[in-house]
C-alpha cells in the first residue's frame, strides 16, 4: 500500500503561444476549474515574475510551447534553467487538433494556448531539448552558419555562371573543377576578361599567372590552354578600370570571402570535435566527412537517447507512412515529418558513400538496381534506402560505441 501522506503533488501544467513580442500562458491548476492566463513580453523581468509564479506554487511544474522560429529559445532556455520540464508540441498536431476542436481553421493566440493545454492533458507533447542547457549550441551555430555560407556561394557561383561569364569570358567555365579551392575566383579576380590575357604574350601571361593558379599538376600547359582559349574568346571587351570590370571583381571578391569563411568553419569544427568519441565513430563511416558528422551531432544530439532505430528514423522523417481510406491504399513513401537537415546529410553521405570503391553502402545499391540499372525510379528507391542505411548505421555505430567495420568484397 503507497501511504496517501507521501503521495506525490500533481503537475502544474502551463501552454504557452509563443509570438514575436508577447506570449499567451495559459496555467492549469490541479483541483482549480478556472485556468490562470498571463501575457509575458519579451523582456526580463517578464520572464522572471513568471519564473517566479510558477516556483511560488511549490509543485512540479510542466511547461510546452509550439516552436515558433526563435523566438521561444530564450523563454524556454530560462524555464529550463529554472528546473521546470519542458516540452514541445508539433506544429502539424496542434492544427489538427485545433481544427477537431473548435471545427474550424481560425486562429488566436489565447485559443492556440487553450489547444497546447488540451494536448497536454492527452499527453500529446514531445521532448525539448535545450541546446545551451544541453551542449550543442556552439555545434549547432557552426552546422547552421557553414549551411547558410555553403548557400550563399552557390547562389554567388550560379550568378556568375549565367550572368558574368557568358558576357566576359565564356570559354572559362571548363576550366573550373572543385568548389573547394578559390584559384578560379583568384584568377578571374586578376583577368575578369580574356582581353587582359591576349594583351601579353604567352610567356608573359604565364609567368604573370604562375602564382595565381596556385599548384597544379602540368600548370604551364594549363595556363598555355587558357591563354589560347583566352585568344579565341568572344567575350565582351572591357577595360581594367570600367565600372564593368570593378562590378565582376567585387562579386568575385565576395566570392573568395565565402570560400574563406567556409574554411575557417570546417577548421574550427575539426579542432572543437576532435577529441569527441561520439565524432570520431561516425566518421568511420562512409561518406560521412567532418561537416556530416558535425551536422548530425548538431541536430540530433546524443543518439543514444533514442532506444531503437526506427525511432531515430522518424525523427529524421525518414519513416515510411501509406495514406489508406477504405479500400484505397496509397503509395509508401517517406513521411519527411522530421528533421529536414539531418534528413538531408544523410542523403548526401550515402551518395558519398556509394560513390567509393567497396562497402557495405555501394554493396547494397548494387544489388538494388541490378535488375534494371537505368531504371529511373528503380534507381531513386534505391538511394532513399542507402539513405535509411546510413541512419541505422549511424545510431547503431554510436549506440554501441564502435566504430564502423569496413565491408570488403571476396
Amino acid at each position: 500500500m503507497i501511504d496517501a501522506s507521501i503521495a506525490q503533488p500533481e503537475t502544474i501544467l502551463v501552454a504557452i503561444d509563443i509570438a514575436k513580442s508577447r506570449h499567451e500562458v495559459l496555467i492549469s491548476i490541479p483541483g482549480k476549474k478556472r485556468r490562470r492566463r498571463l501575457t509575458v513580453l519579451n523582456r526580463l523581468e517578464d520572464f522572471n515574475r513568471l519564473v517566479a509564479s510558477l516556483a511560488d506554487y511549490d509543485c512540479p511544474v510542466r511547461v510546452a510551447f509550439e516552436a515558433t522560429g526563435n523566438y521561444h529559445r530564450a523563454l524556454a532556455y530560462r524555464l529550463g534553467l529554472a528546473g521546470f520540464e519542458v516540452k514541445l508540441v508539433s506544429s502539424v498536431s496542434l492544427a489538427r487538433t485545433r481544427e477537431a476542436l473548435n471545427n474550424s481553421w481560425d486562429k488566436n493566440d489565447p485559443k492556440d494556448a487553450q489547444v497546447i493545454l488540451h494536448m497536454m492533458e492527452i499527453g500529446n507533447e514531445q521532448f525539448y531539448l535545450d541546446p545551451l542547457l544541453c551542449g550543442t549550441n556552439d555545434l549547432q551555430e557552426l552546422s547552421k552558419t557553414h549551411d547558410i555560407i555553403s548557400r550563399s556561394k552557390t547562389e554567388l557561383w550560379h550568378r556568375i555562371l549565367t550572368h558574368y561569364l557568358p558576357l566576359y569570358f565564356p570559354e572559362a567555365e571548363r576550366f573550373h573543377r572543385s568548389s573547394r579551392s578559390d584559384w578560379f575566383f583568384a584568377f578571374l579576380e586578376r583577368y575578369p576578361s580574356p582581353h587582359f590575357i591576349s594583351a601579353m604574350s604567352q610567356e608573359e601571361f604565364i609567368v604573370d599567372a604562375w602564382e595565381v593558379v596556385g599548384r597544379k599538376v602540368s600548370k604551364e600547359r594549363l595556363l598555355a590552354d587558357i591563354y589560347q582559349t583566352a585568344r579565341s574568346s568572344i567575350g565582351l571587351p572591357i577595360t581594367p578600370d570600367s565600372d564593368a570590370a570593378r562590378m565582376f571583381r567585387l562579386v568575385l571578391g565576395e566570392g573568395r570571402s565565402l570560400i574563406a569563411q567556409r574554411n575557417a568553419i570546417e577548421d574550427r569544427a575539426v579542432d572543437l570535435l576532435k577529441d569527441n568519441s561520439d565524432y570520431q565513430l561516425l566518421t568511420s563511416i562512409p561518406g560521412i566527412g567532418p561537416i556530416n558528422a558535425l551536422t548530425i551531432l548538431a541536430e540530433a544530439g546524443d543518439l543514444r537517447r533514442f532506444p531503437h532505430h526506427r525511432q531515430f528514423l522518424k525523427y529524421c522523417g525518414m519513416d515510411l507512412a501509406t495514406i489508406q481510406s477504405g479500400t484505397f491504399r496509397g503509395q509508401t513513401k517517406l513521411s519527411k515529418y522530421g528533421n529536414a537537415r539531418l534528413r538531408r546529410t544523410l542523403w548526401m553521405a550515402g551518395q558519398v558513400a556509394i560513390m567509393q570503391s567497396a562497402n557495405s553502402f555501394r554493396d547494397k545499391f548494387e544489388r538494388y538496381i541490378s535488375k534494371d540499372r537505368h531504371n529511373t525510379h528503380l534507381r531513386r528507391k534505391a538511394h532513399t534506402a542507402i539513405a535509411a542505411k546510413m541512419a541505422r548505421t549511424v545510431h547503431g555505430i554510436i549506440k554501441r560505441g564502435e566504430p564502423y567495420r569496413p565491408f570488403f568484397e571476396g
